[in-house]
């Protein structure tokens, strides 16, 4: 039901630096160069032995976005109202906060048709009803406490080191965007079903720093260690999405999107250029012709393009109603390799069904388990969704 998380393992990246020459000028004395080559060492001693040309942001969007998750798991919560519309709900002693039985979400969280209100993502409501903004709302959401947790810290881990380094509005367009990206490919893949979580903004965050070291790759010393340890977390985390009942597609989408973004938001100019703009008068700083290197204006470019292409094309895709699945039948192992110990198809269940008012009373034929649920109206999606958590 929910999307899978993205962790991250701390580690730290090195910067190139150089102290300016001072100009060896005949006008001045001797005594006052040795005066400026003190200071220049008393300022260098100050900054540790570090010469820092990009002055760190307060990160305050990340923790803000980690507030919103939380309140707003807090009213979806409130908007479930476990024990008006079910029986057995666990941690009865919160009262209307209290969760849905664990067989119905083991995630300890609420309802299907709860999130489905509040703006989880369902192809047939998004397509048919016309209701796109789903796109970005799902990603606000989340499946339960477990879900919410793990994509929390992980959003810290990883967007609060981030923000210090580029700031919130690059961090905050790389977030939602990749968000989109990653709900847009789920959209595409997965026709049944609602998909909710922050995920695929995660993997978008992981991709931008991947694209980041790659487009500002000059400027780092142990560039090869920190590419080694990105690709190994990406790909861990990728290969949890191959497990039944993972939305892959949302993992993947985000990785893409952050990936091209991040050639396109995290550009760093030249340490040259950087070192003449900052270069104390009296000092010398090493040349730099431009801004930004010539492969740099390059990978910006076809980043762009392919960004708005692919963003383009599936937009159109998905609300001309095409099966995706169709043209790429391969694409079914992206979400989930079946193996010995797991299938990944979903076996076909049914459940038997009474309603009084909005009151729905089902019952699964093949476990004979029963529930009873308030139905807003009589969307056949919703019963096939309710029917298929109740029989697992």
């Amino acid at each position: 039901m929910g999307r899978e998380y993205a962790n991250n393992n701390a580690f730290e990246i090195k910067v190139h630096h150089s102290r300016p020459s001072l100009v060896e000028d005949p006008t001045i004395s001797t005594l006052e160069q040795q005066q400026r080559r003190r200071n220049q060492h008393q300022r260098h001693e100050t900054s540790g032995g570090d010469f820092k040309p990009f002055k760190p942001w307060f990160p305050w969007l990340v923790p803000l976005f980690v507030v919103a998750n939380v309140v707003l798991f807090i009213i979806v919560m409130y908007v479930n109202n476990c024990p008006k519309r079910s029986t057995n709900c666990v941690a009865g002693f919160l009262g209307r906060f209290a969760f849905q039985p664990l067989k119905e979400n083991p995630l300890l969280g609420p309802s299907s048709d709860t999130l489905l209100k509040m703006g989880a993502m369902e192809v047939e409501k998004v397509v048919k009803g016309h209701q796109g903004w789903r796109l970005i709302s799902c990603i606000w959401l989340h499946a339960g406490v477990f879900h919410l947790l793990a994509n929390m810290i992980s959003l810290l881990i990883i967007g609060i080191r981030l923000e210090k380094e580029f700031g919130f509005i690059r961090i905050g367009l790389v977030y939602v965007l990749s968000g989109f990206g990653g709900s847009l490919m789920s959209a595409l893949f997965l026709e049944l079903g609602i998909s909710v979580g922050a995920s695929g903004a995660l993997f978008g965050l992981l991709g931008a720093m991947l694209s980041e070291l790659i487009t500002n790759w000059t400027i780092y010393a142990n560039k090869l260690a920190a590419f080694s340890t990105l690709v190994i977390i990406v790909l861990l985390n990728l290969a949890v999405g191959l497990l039944p009942h993972v939305d892959n597609f949302a993992h993947i989408g985000g990785f893409i999107s952050g990936f091209l973004l991040g050639f396109i938001f995290l550009i760093r100019p030249q340490f040259g250029w950087v070192s003449q703009k900052t270069c104390p008068p009296g000092y010398i700083a090493p040349p730099a012709k431009s801004k930004y290197k010539a492969y740099q204006y390059v990978l910006l470019a076809i980043s762009l393009t392919l960004l708005i292409t692919g963003f383009a094309i599936g937009l159109l895709d998905l609300f001309k109603g095409v099966n995706v699945n169709e043209h790429c039948p391969w694409c079914q192992y992206m979400t989930c390799v079946p193996t010995p110990l797991w299938s990944c198809k979903s076996p076909e269940v049914y459940c038997q069904s009474s309603q009084f008012g909005p009151q729905l009373n089902l019952t699964c034929l093949s476990t004979g388990k029963s529930g009873t649920y308030i139905l807003p109206d009589d969307n056949p999606t919703h019963l096939q969704v309710l029917c298929s958590q109740l029989c697992q």
